[in-house]
């Protein structure tokens, strides 16, 4: 393992309980963030690309980080939100903004440099250019998570495949989001854990969307997803399919 100077998101003897931030405001992230440090956040994970323009410069995101109390930090630069319009290389330049700001792990898209529906593209150029990025974040000092967010169920062979993908392109973290719209879906992607954890070198965030989504994101940290990706209460923007921090802490802590 890269030794690392920041706080880490690769030991822990629990999964972490990681609560996203959402807010468009420093002044919004950073009250979330003092809610959040009351009920338990062990890190965060602090969505730049809900963060309005005028506000993106590297103190303000210091500011910002600074709230967090030397949790680790996990960021993010998706193309949506206030980063509509963005090309790929804007938003890789904002995730190395928050890099040198203090965060730790970077949220590469496995689709940057050649959209696709899956968020996992083959393009060979691509990939050459996603593991170049990979190796400047390690250079940098930070860990890498490779994200891929599935807007349909895929079955475990697809899945295992975007996750090896992910881990032959250097992620530190593996990230994939299915769907558990169904109850043989979410027995599916149940077995999906299994497999993940029985297969894969790096820790793992699998997650899913759906109707049967919580079951995977309320237990799938004890079955062998590194953390718990949480919200500190339910407003306008953060996302519903996430559990409640509080509700998140009292399964694990209570998980034998």
């Amino acid at each position: 393992m890269r030794p690392c100077i920041k706080p880490t998101f690769l030991t822990y003897q629990k999964p972490l309980l990681c609560a996203m931030v959402q807010d468009p405001t420093p002044e919004e992230a950073i009250l979330t963030i003092c809610n959040a440090l009351y009920d338990g956040a062990e890190a965060f994970g602090i969505q730049l690309e809900c963060l309005k323009r005028e506000y993106r410069d590297e103190a303000t995101l210091r500011r910002i980080f600074d709230a967090c109390e030397g949790r680790p930090i996990y960021i993010t630069s998706y193309r949506g939100s206030e980063s509509a319009g963005m090309t790929d290389e804007e938003c890789v330049d904002y995730l190395l903004m928050g890099l040198r700001a203090g965060a730790t792990l970077c949220d590469v898209m496995g689709d940057f440099y050649h959209q696709d529906s899956h968020d996992i593209t083959w393009d060979p150029e691509a990939v050459e250019k996603q593991k170049a990025l990979v190796d400047q974040i390690h250079r940098m000092g930070g860990e890498v998570l490779m994200s891929s967010h599935i807007h349909e169920f895929l079955p475990e062979e697809e899945i295992l495949k975007i996750a090896l993908a992910q881990e032959e392109r250097g992620a530190d973290v593996i990230k994939i989001v299915n769907f558990a719209s169904t109850e043989e879906e979410l027995m599916a992607d149940l077995h999906m854990i299994y497999t993940l954890k029985h297969t894969l070198k790096h820790p793992f965030l699998f997650l899913a969307n759906g109707a049967w989504c919580k079951y995977i994101r309320q237990t799938g940290p004890a079955l062998g997803v590194c953390m718990y990706l949480c919200v500190e209460r339910y407003g306008p923007r953060n996302s519903r399919e996430q559990p409640l921090l509080r509700a998140a802490k009292a399964i694990r802590d209570n998980m034998a």
